[in-house]
């Protein structure tokens, strides 16, 4: 048994030296979030290029962490593939609640005692047991709604996915806006161990309809009250969230909070942290009953299967009843009703710490709760203005949810050491195309963009879309419509054009957009605007010839010269663009290229412009500069193009070799 235990402990330490990687990652965020003392953003929404605070100092911070981010990643996958020649797949046995999933390698991110515990606990014999078992499935159920809270539980999903050590299995009750955005999201996401299912919000409208409620949220605020009717009967236990949570450490620890229950405690919930229940917050003030200051729903932990046999559904509503014929509506939706059965039966209540979930609200007293801000697990941003509360600690709460709103959520497509995982087809040939490459080939990252699946997220923005009746359709790729005049015209569905839309660009922050073409000519002539690139790389737009454009009055057509890359519109089956050519460098010249090849027109617009704003340097822009492997990549997969574009066309591709060597 000593020698299992001593081999155990060696495989411990490996396995702290992997999640010891992203734990760096996590550290460094927080370091670089503060100077002298002081919180600094991390991110520019904060700060908008034309803010006095936006300065070349804070884009050198920010491109400094990106590139520290990304090489702390390339460390974790080399250890990882260390750490997997030593160590076999072995099973474990599920604990509680849990669904088929699989995992092989650690997740990201954790918080320095709950890798001690758990990960200590995960070593059997070794160590004591553990409160949440290696490969038990964490249940949480949100309700999401509409387009904006689809937007929200993304930055909470990957908070969670940042620290998580255990599969998750995500139950959404959503609308269908927000199911037919998120079910695309996470399909195309492919994050290894989460699983996804959608419950139909509004075949429930009609269980709480009958409420009237006064809360922003409308009738999704009431929702969380028919978990027990609407999530599996076989489910035992599930974290309830709102979408407006971020995560600062590993879900498990919440979770593991359960074994804690006693009695007939049910509902895990952190106290008010204002005085609204206290019922003295303006003259007249008269909120719902409540123990004390109350509880706060943003963070419920539910017994479910104890909660049905208490006939949870009875309760609640026979409490509603009773207090809406003195209340008449609710101001805080669900919470509300909670408070008045908890006032009834405080006995349901196990009290969580407040560092589970404070909350920014206003009148908020969540200072009191803390000391340290390190010592916090989750906030809430629950009051209208989110970001914009008043709180001593607000730039650092602001920057931690600006750091996961921008998180790349890719970088969290890992998989669980040692955890049995349900097959998905995308995922294995995915996996099976990328096993294929030879991850020591210097040009390895650029060949696995080729069959890299990207997060698509639809309608970011709130869209309503009706199609032309004369299927005259035209959307750019930024999801901004153009004018029609021209696809017509130019009969563009029954001929194989590409529309130029000439480009220029400005060096200002704030500038008021031309709009005619006569202004922008003015602007031009003035100084304001430049033909783009001019400065640094004149032939990727010399062909649209600007000249001409000037006094152009009709569509005119341009011929291909080497390195042409302007901005076109073109019919949606035209060639897709060589996935070899990622990040900076090629992508748009090899798709002209490709155009040019299968006989497209390059067609001049008079009338149409866009105007390039200026912006930091790209982390892709930055490694093209400074990293010489990165340039001979390039220039490889160049050469790798021609060669295909020479055998797929014949002699008429002599001309794009020619010209690249003349150029």
């Amino acid at each position: 048994m000593l020698g299992i235990c001593r081999g155990r402990r060696k495989f411990l330490a490996a396995s702290l030296t992997v999640l010891f990687v992203p734990a760096v990652t996590w550290i460094y965020l927080f370091a670089g979030s503060f100077e002298d003392g002081k919180p600094v953003s991390l991110s520019p929404l904060e700060s908008q290029p034309h803010s006095p605070r936006y300065t070349a100092s804070s884009q050198r911070d920010r491109e400094s962490l990106e590139v520290r981010m990304r090489e702390v990643e390339e460390e974790n996958r080399v250890l990882r593939k260390q750490l997997s020649l030593a160590q076999g797949r072995s099973p474990s046995h599920h604990r509680g609640n849990h669904s088929k999933t699989y995992s092989m390698e650690e997740g990201t991110g954790d918080s320095e005692s709950l890798r001690a515990g758990i990960v200590a606990g995960n070593s059997s014999e070794c160590g004591q047991q553990p409160a949440v078992e290696k490969c038990e499935t964490i249940h949480v159920a949100i309700v999401c709604a509409g387009y904006n809270a689809s937007r929200d539980v993304v930055t909470l999903v990957k908070s969670v996915l940042f620290h998580r050590r255990n599969p998750l299995h995500f139950h959404l009750i959503a609308d269908a806006i927000a199911k037919q955005i998120l079910a695309t999201l996470f399909q195309t996401w492919m994050v290894p161990a989460v699983r996804i299912d959608f419950y139909d919000a509004d075949e429930l409208k009609s269980e709480v309809s009958w409420i009237p409620n006064k809360h922003y949220s409308g009738i999704y605020g009431l929702m969380k009250l028919v978990l027990t009717k609407t999530l599996p009967s076989n489910l035992e236990r599930v974290i309830v969230l709102d979408t407006d949570i971020t995560f600062a450490t590993d879900i498990a620890e919440l979770w593991a909070v359960f074994h804690k229950f006693k009695g007939q405690q049910v509902l895990g919930l952190v106290e008010n942290q204002s005085d609204w229940y206290l019922g003295n917050l303006w003259k007249n003030h008269r909120p719902w009953p409540a123990l004390g200051r109350g509880y706060n729903t943003g963070v419920i932990l539910l017994l479910l299967d104890k909660l049905r046999k208490m006939k949870w559904e009875q309760m609640w509503r026979l409490t509603a009843e009773r207090e809406l014929m003195s209340m008449l509506s609710t101001s805080l939706a669900d919470q509300d009703i909670f408070n008045a059965v908890i006032k009834q039966n405080p006995f349901l209540v196990y009290q969580l710490p407040c560092f589970w979930n404070v909350q920014l609200s206003d009148h908020t007293r969540s200072e009191q709760c803390y000391r340290d801000v390190s010592d916090l697990k989750v906030i809430h941003w629950n009051s209208p203005k989110k970001l914009r509360v008043k709180n001593k600690h607000v730039e650092f709460f602001r920057n931690l949810y600006l750091t996961f709103l921008e998180y790349d959520g890719n970088l969290l497509r890992r998989e669980l050491f040692g955890c049995p995982s349900e097959a998905d087809v995308n995922s294995e040939n995915l996996q099976k195309q990328l096993s294929e490459l030879d991850e020591d080939d210097l040009c390895y990252e650029f060949r696995r963009e080729r069959f890299t699946v990207h997060r698509t997220h639809l309608y970011f923005l709130h869209y309503e879309y009706e199609p032309a009746s004369d299927n005259t359709d035209v959307t750019l790729v930024a999801q901004l419509s153009m004018d029609r005049k021209s696809v017509t015209q130019l009969d563009l569905a029954n001929t194989k054009k590409a529309l130029i839309i000439p480009a220029f660009e400005t060096l200002r922050y704030r500038l008021s957009f031309p709009k005619s073409k006569a202004e922008l000519l003015s602007m031009l002539d003035m100084g304001t605007l430049f033909t783009f690139r001019y400065h640094v790389w004149t032939k990727g737009h010399a062909p649209t010839n600007f000249a001409k454009w000037r006094t152009a009055t009709t569509p005119y057509r341009v011929e291909w010269e080497a390195d042409f890359e302007p901005y076109v519109v073109v019919r949606k089956d035209c060639p897709e663009y060589d996935r070899r050519f990622v990040g900076f460098g090629w992508n748009k010249v090899a798709h002209i290229m490709e155009l040019d090849a299968q006989e497209y027109e390059f067609t001049v617009l008079p009338n149409a412009y866009m105007i390039h704003m200026p912006h930091a340097p790209s982390f892709d822009i930055t490694k093209f500069r400074s990293n010489k492997q990165y340039r001979i990549c390039l220039k490889t997969l160049k050469e790798e193009f021609q060669q295909d574009m020479s055998r797929h066309y014949g002699f008429a591709a002599l001309k794009y070799l020619t010209a690249e060597n003349n150029s």
